[in-house]
């Protein structure tokens, strides 16, 4: 059976043999990571040689898009702040999705190679935030129609899976799809290897639960995540990792990486304005066999309510947590607070407190998970509940939506009745039409009648 250690020996000795490959260093990079070999091996059922040439393909494309030079300084940042891909949830198996809102996308609106150009930076961007973990790709086709199907687009996202990103596809879920698309979507399975079809999920609101679960499902799919897209750019540094954050009643122990906990989000608390609030909240799942007793701290806690801020979880349960942001408090000193999620295993889940604070007293810091989040606040935030603000209210924003789909659906409305005078006006004329020739039908009949009593 092949081993990484198998590729990486002959994928350096081709390099040897071609040394103008001219590849990245950081690709190059990819050869030292067992992870990465692991993933590509599988991706071609173990055979080494596959696995060598994959490798040498994927490091020859990414050279030829540059795709580690791909950022948010040079991409067109209006199509990713639209939405119409992001990543949000998770599905069954824990694996992230990536979402395609089909009905915001027109073929042949966009240029193209800039829509490929920010789909590398959504696949690099997660692939380093998941650490190669899978994906699963999620089409939500409601209210599309065949104007939103873009066979070249769909046929790159599957080239992308298929040739560059080896082992990172858990699923293809299509969300709603009119049946006016069947026949396109029986071509995308063509294009599929056998294994990728099996990967392909139709499901409804009715069944989209079998494989997205209520809590990772968005209120428009009918769950529970009332998320609205708002991109967040990505923070490539190291500084959770590499700075020491004094906690209110936790010291500077540095973060233990275990996989005890599962965070959604996994590292940014997003706060939105809701009713009277302004909250944010994160959902905690235990991936342990164990059960696990966790804690959440904050570097102030005097300005956030947080609740639950511990509890218990048996293994493989979620929970949401819910955090708001008390009256009062100017956003510009809330957004630089941070939170920490901590976890320990405890050995049964109907513990007393008592049990369960001695266990935390008696845990070594290599006992104990950490998980650092920082926040994030709308940069359109609206003053609620006595929070200081420094953007303009939402309200407005919310007008002038309003005001814009009323100048649209104006507009529609007044190309139809341009139609309507132009279909009424040739009525008019065939009505016209047809009583002359009534009129000369009946003028002749009176004459033969005439002509014949003579």
């Amino acid at each position: 059976m092949a081993t990484p250690a198998d590729v990486r020996s002959q994928f350096e000795a081709k390099l040897k043999d071609s040394p103008n490959h001219n590849f990245h260093p950081l690709d190059l990079d990819r050869v030292k990571d067992e992870k990465y070999l692991r993933r590509v091996l599988k991706h071609v059922d173990n055979d080494i040689k596959q696995a060598v040439d994959m490798l040498w393909d994927i490091f020859t494309w990414r050279k030829s898009v540059g795709a580690n030079e791909i950022n948010e300084s040079n991409i067109r940042m209006d199509y990713i702040n639209e939405g119409i891909f992001f990543p949000r949830g998770r599905d069954i198996d824990g694996c992230l999705l990536l979402i395609i809102k089909s009905k915001m996308h027109v073929k042949g609106q966009k240029d193209f190679e800039e829509v490929k150009k920010a789909i590398i930076y959504w696949f690099d961007r997660i692939e380093r935030e998941e650490n190669g973990n899978k994906i699963t790709l999620f089409f939500d086709l409601d209210g599309c129609g065949l104007s939103n199907m873009d066979m070249e687009l769909i046929n790159y996202l599957i080239t992308l899976f298929k040739m560059y990103y080896p082992y990172f596809l858990n699923y293809i879920i299509i969300y709603q799809m009119p049946w006016v698309m069947s026949a396109a979507f029986k071509v995308i399975k063509s294009l599929l290897p056998a294994k990728g079809v099996e990967k392909m999920k139709f499901v409804g609101k009715d069944t989209l639960k079998d494989f997205v679960t209520p809590e990772q499902a968005l209120t428009c799919w009918g769950g529970k995540d009332n998320y609205t897209f708002e991109f967040i750019p990505e923070n490539k540094s190291n500084e959770i990792m590499s700075k020491k954050v004094t906690f209110a009643e936790q010291g500077d122990g540095q973060h233990s990486p275990g996989e005890m906990l599962r965070i959604t989000p996994n590292d940014t608390i997003i706060f939105k304005a809701e009713n009277d609030d302004i909250s944010g909240q994160i959902t905690i799942t235990n991936m342990d066999e164990s059960v696990i007793s966790f804690k959440i701290r904050t570097t102030s806690p005097e300005k956030f309510r947080v609740r639950p801020s511990s509890g218990v979880l048996p293994s493989g349960i979620s929970q949401t947590i819910l955090i708001v942001v008390q009256p009062g408090f100017h956003l510009r000193t809330v957004t630089k607070d941070r939170f920490l999620v901590m976890s320990v295993q405890i050995p049964k889940a109907d513990l007393s407190q008592k049990e369960i604070t001695e266990i935390w007293q008696n845990s070594s810091g290599s006992k104990v998970d950490e998980y650092r989040l920082k926040c994030h606040f709308p940069e359109k935030a609206v003053s609620k509940n006595g929070n200081l603000m420094d953007k303009e209210p939402e309200k407005s924003d919310t007008v002038t939506n309003a005001l814009n789909n009323l100048q649209m659906n104006y507009e529609v409305l007044h190309r139809q009745i341009n139609k309507l005078k132009i279909y009424q006006f040739f009525t008019l004329m065939l009505t016209a039409v047809a009583v002359l020739l009534g009129y000369l039908v009946y003028k002749n009949m009176n004459d033969d009648r005439y002509c014949d009593s003579i």
